[in-house]
């Protein structure tokens, strides 16, 4: 019997998928469960419509972000803070305090999305990595600027 898996089932598929199975683990167990339905020719068109209106979001996702990258790629964010001799930072830059300032200039990035592998602790400009999407990455430029 042919079914469309409505949640991830351990060990028989995915969300989405269609795949054969035993007609009575289907009517005793998938179905009462709702775990699945029966892959009819509706259904299976309503299966294929779906996939194509997440794919075309997914795709809108990946262009708004690229857009996104070549604006990151233009700006240098300038955080400004204490510093002592020779260029020292009392404290350091994290990627909260760069976030904001981006969000001062008008760009909303989540923090946890900079990937800062540590801190910034000196004076200057330092190459930071924004990953936007799983595959649109981004490079800021940070200037660390004494108050």
């Amino acid at each position: 019997m042919k079914v469309i898996f409505l949640k991830d089932v351990k060990g028989q598929g995915k969300k989405g998928d269609v795949k054969e199975l035993s007609e009575g683990y289907v009517r005793n167990f998938l179905l009462p469960q709702g775990l699945a339905k029966l892959a009819s020719d509706g259904n299976l068109k309503t299966l294929e419509v779906q996939n194509a209106a997440e794919q075309k979001k997914k795709d809108k996702e990946k262009d708004d972000a690229g857009a996104l990258a070549a604006k990151v790629e233009a700006l240098t964010v300038v955080v400004k803070t204490k510093a002592g001799e020779g260029g020292r930072l009392f404290g350091a830059i994290t990627s909260k305090q760069i976030a904001e300032a981006l969000e001062a200039q008008g760009i909303r990035v989540d923090k946890r999305k900079i990937e800062l592998e540590e801190p910034i602790r000196t004076l200057g400009i330092t190459q930071v990595a924004v990953k936007l999407h799983p595959q649109v990455k981004a490079t800021l430029k940070v200037q660390a600027a004494e108050e």
